[in-house]
Formats: C-alpha cells, sequence, structure tokens
C-alpha cells in the first residue's frame, strides 16, 4: 500500500474515501498525526500530514524518524512526499510540479538516523540516488495520464528553516547546482532509505526563491496560498491515477 506524506498545501486528501485513522507509537515518539487509511479511486492508501493536521510543526521540528516508522509498521510499500518548495531554476516558475532527482543536504541538528545507538555496529547505506526510480517513473507516467504536465529532474536544497533564505543563499544554492529549495525533503529521505522504503517526491513550486521573479523585494506569502490552491488540485488528480 503506498504512503502518501502531504507537506504545506496538502494537509488532507479531500477525494480520500477514508476507513479508519490509526494512532501509533513507535521507538521514536510520536508520529506527526495518525495515519488516515482510505480508497483513492478505487485504490488502497495510506495518508500522514507531514507538519500535523493543523500545520502546526514547523519543519525543523518534525519526528521524522517516528512518521517513517509508523508508516513501515503500518505496512506501506512506498512513500511518496508531495512538498512545497521555491524554485531557483529559471524554468521553474510558480505553480510547476517536478519530481526532483536529487539532493543537497543544509540541514542541521536533526535527529538523522535510525543508526545511532552505541551498542549497534556502524551502518552506512548507499545515498547516491536518494529517490526510487521506479517510483519516480510511475510518479511521471500517471502525470502524463492525468493531462497534467510534470517536469522530470530537479535537485532539491534542503534548508534548516523555518525562515526562508536570502537572496545570497538562494545565489549560492543556485551556483551548488540546486533547482528547487524546501525545509522538508531531509533527513526524510535517507530515513526511508535505511528501512528500505521506496521513496519518491512530488515538488509544487510555491514561489520563486528570494530575489528571483516577483520575489526579487521578498516573498509575498498572499500569493503562495493561491498558488498552492490551484497546483495542489493537480497534484490530486495525479495522485488519483496513481492510486486507481
Amino acid at each position: 500500500m503506498l504512503a502518501i506524506i502531504g507537506g504545506s498545501g496538502l494537509s488532507r486528501l479531500s477525494t480520500l474515501d477514508i476507513v479508519r485513522r490509526e494512532v501509533f507509537r513507535t521507538p521514536y515518539g510520536e508520529p506527526s498525526g495518525p495515519i488516515v487509511f482510505g480508497r483513492l479511486c478505487e485504490g488502497p492508501v495510506m495518508f500522514l500530514a507531514r507538519h500535523g493536521f493543523g500545520h502546526t510543526i514547523p519543519p525543523h521540528m518534525v519526528n521524522y524518524r517516528a512518521n517513517l516508522w509508523a508508516l513501515r509498521e503500518a505496512g506501506a510499500s512506498g512513500v511518496l512526499s508531495v512538498a512545497s518548495v521555491g524554485g531557483i531554476r529559471a524554468d521553474l516558475v510558480p505553480g510547476s510540479l517536478v519530481v526532483p532527482h536529487q539532493i543537497l543536504d543544509y540541514t542541521w541538528g536533526r535527529l538523522h538516523t535510525f543508526f545511532d545507538r552505541n551498542d549497534e555496529a556502524v551502518h552506512h547505506i548507499d545515498f547516491t540516488h536518494p529517490y526510487d526510480e521506479a517510483l519516480r517513473r510511475r510518479i511521471l507516467a500517471c502525470a502524463e495520464r492525468a493531462g497534467e504536465p510534470m517536469r522530470d529532474g530537479a535537485v532539491y536544497a534542503a534548508t534548516q528553516g523555518p525562515r526562508l533564505e536570502t537572496a545570497a543563499e538562494i545565489d549560492r544554492l543556485e551556483r551548488d547546482g540546486a533547482d528547487v529549495v524546501g525545509m522538508t525533503g531531509m533527513p526524510e529521505a535517507a530515513l526511508a532509505r535505511e528501512i528500505q522504503l521506496p521513496y519518491a517526491a512530488i515538488n509544487v513550486v510555491a514561489n520563486y526563491g528570494a530575489g528571483r521573479g516577483d520575489s526579487a523585494g521578498g516573498i509575498a506569502f498572499e500569493s503562495i496560498e493561491d498558488v498552492l490552491h490551484d497546483a495542489m488540485a493537480r497534484v490530486r488528480k495525479v495522485l488519483e491515477h496513481i492510486c486507481a
């Protein structure tokens, strides 16, 4: 059963036929909320709101370990993350949908691994390609069937938050090779890899990065809500094809 983690703009799936909600306890604390089980276009799916249903948990305080552990315990066969991002690459304008293929991690101080016990042997994971390619291809194919344009490939820069970046920081991220910037992609992707859960993402470009486009003089938060409202409706169409 596919698990969907919803971020900003997708705290619930309005078209999900809910069967039940279940609260999970994990060795790593409590997840962001109960896991919702249901059917989306007749396909079984589970859903978890990354920031809580009231969107009260900031990116740096999300219990990523508990979230991923709970989804695995609930029987998830893979995880599809939906997250809003800022656009850095010129063609990734607000409203664009993109399936990233690589990650740059600038986060710090987050509980980022399950392998942190002193009585265990050191564990390493291969993270050359952080996203599961089969799940990426599934997303792109379903977007095509849904008639929703979706870009294939972007380098996602994960920053600490909760503040947005400075214009100079966006310039630096671009020099480093980043195409989009968000705050929740890490350690989520790495934790999924550690427990062998296939993981991929749909990024929704909510705004230009600081200093770019209409964000040159500052981020207009009032416009982000409108962009996300329209873009998330398109994401839901894609999700319906994925789960059908």
